[in-house]
């Protein structure tokens, strides 16, 4: 017992200053990655990719062949009022649905079989005059959504799809109003207002989910309840492992238990870590299926790969946590959180697409974890675990995150152990004594 108040130590101004700069550093970067990748996602959006279908099979007006949906799809292709924030994508009604079904498209704009002759015959009625005593049947443009790629950039998409669909409608009005010429003068009211603005804009859910997606969220949050499992259960491992080697006490409420000392290198500790957390990971990936699915009800399909998927996920990110504990040491913890949580969450394209990130932010996505993790399951759930949907790229990614766990991890611990840089130094050999001199002084 040194004698000194406990207290005292609230004294030493290094104890504040490094412990200031640890938490200060933590919290302006979890502000900087949480807070910054979603405060404009209207103003970084670019090339968000929205179906352009053009299904109209035109009409036949004054003796030419005309096709109002060609002149749409080619004015809203050609047009950049959007400043290039959407990447419209021509193709037909079957690849449409495809891309949807894939989560490439974050929604469509769709143009149907009978526009022109729809709009064709409302100029006809309504120069005939039964306008005026019925209202004609008007031609529509459907917008189609896609909750499953994301809710903002399906709203992101939705916005920009409506609002072409509606500015569409009022430049064929007025290719109808220059068709009809002096007729429009003598038109009723209802009638020249109806042809001022033809076309009704529908919108329909282009990809629709099972009532328990969570509005195509579950994929994320169990994603997230994976990396998570894996990150604390790399915390757990690490510390049960130490105090088995006998490199740590472990406090259980008052008591404080020990063991003898068990001598293993650095490369040995984490290859036992990495042993526990596999075989660990078919528990507890297990349970977060058993838990999500069976017991709160998730909507799934494809449940022995979604069983294996979560099981390898618990495990790759398990790994990864604890090659960096084993590396960085007491700092490991902050570096995994910013790494499995600061940066993975803003960058995993659940809510705000990639599309609508800054630059900085994309750059993260291409290899944060949580992504990876997120569109295989996306994949799994959402789109009969097709391997292009995401699946394959989330299988490819957790291999090379785990390869890549490896090589640092035990490349950079092999070099501690070779220079001697042991948790716990080996005994000092006694001093030899030199009888000519005497002993040291």
């Amino acid at each position: 017992m040194s004698g000194i108040p406990a207290f005292r130590v609230l004294r030493a101004k290094p104890l504040w200053i490094a412990n200031g700069v640890i938490t200060g550093v933590l919290a302006l970067l979890f502000a900087v990655f949480y807070v910054g990748a979603d405060i404009d996602p209207v103003g970084h959006l670019s090339k968000l990719p929205v179906g352009l279908v053009n299904a109209d099979k035109g009409a036949a007006v004054g003796g030419k062949q005309v096709n109002l949906g060609a002149e749409i799809t080619g004015s809203i292709k050609k047009s950049g009022a959007d400043g290039h924030k959407i990447d419209w994508k021509v193709m037909d009604e079957k690849e449409m649905k495809e891309e949807l079904g894939k989560g490439k498209l974050f929604g469509a704009l769709v143009v149907p079989a009978d526009f022109t002759s729809s709009t064709t015959a409302l100029t006809t009625t309504a120069l005939s005059g039964t306008a005026a005593t019925g209202t004609p049947l008007r031609p529509t443009l459907t917008v189609l959504t896609n909750q499953s790629a994301g809710s903002i950039g399906s709203g992101l998409a939705r916005t920009a799809t409506t609002q072409a669909a509606e500015n569409a409608s009022l430049q064929v009005g007025k290719q109808l109003a220059a068709g009809t010429g002096s007729a429009q003068a003598k038109l009723p009211t209802a009638a020249g207002v109806l042809l001022a603005d033809p076309a009704a804009v529908t919108v329909e859910d282009g990809h629709p989910l099972d009532s328990h997606s969570g509005l195509g969220l579950t994929a994320f949050y169990y994603a997230l309840t994976l990396v998570v499992v894996g990150m604390l259960s790399a915390n757990v491992i690490s510390g049960q492992v130490d105090h088995a080697l006998g490199y740590t006490h472990n406090d259980m409420g008052p008591l404080r238990l020990h063991r003898p000392l068990i001598r293993a290198t650095r490369v040995q500790t984490l290859a036992i870590s990495s042993t526990l957390m596999a075989g660990l990971s078919l528990l507890t990936g297990s349970l977060v299926m058993a838990g999500a699915v069976g017991l709160m009800g998730m909507g799934a399909s494809h449940l022995p790969l979604l069983w294996l998927y979560s099981v390898c996920a618990v495990a790759v990110a398990g790994i990864g946590a604890l090659t960096l504990l084993a590396v960085f040491g007491t700092p490991g913890m902050l570096v995994v959180t910013l790494v499995f949580i600061g940066m993975a969450v803003p960058t995993a394209g659940a809510t705000t697409p990639i599309e609508a990130l800054p630059g900085f932010y994309r750059f993260l996505a291409e290899f944060e974890p949580l992504r990876q993790i997120t569109g295989g399951i996306r994949s799994i759930l959402y789109y009969d675990a097709q391997g292009d949907a995401g699946l394959t790229r989330g299988w490819v990614m957790m291999a090379v995150a785990l390869t890549a766990a490896a090589l640092f991890g035990f490349g950079v611990l092999g070099w501690y152990d070779r220079k001697g840089l042991h948790r716990i130094p080996a005994e000092t050999q006694p001093e030899k004594v030199n009888l000519a001199v005497g002993p040291p002084k």
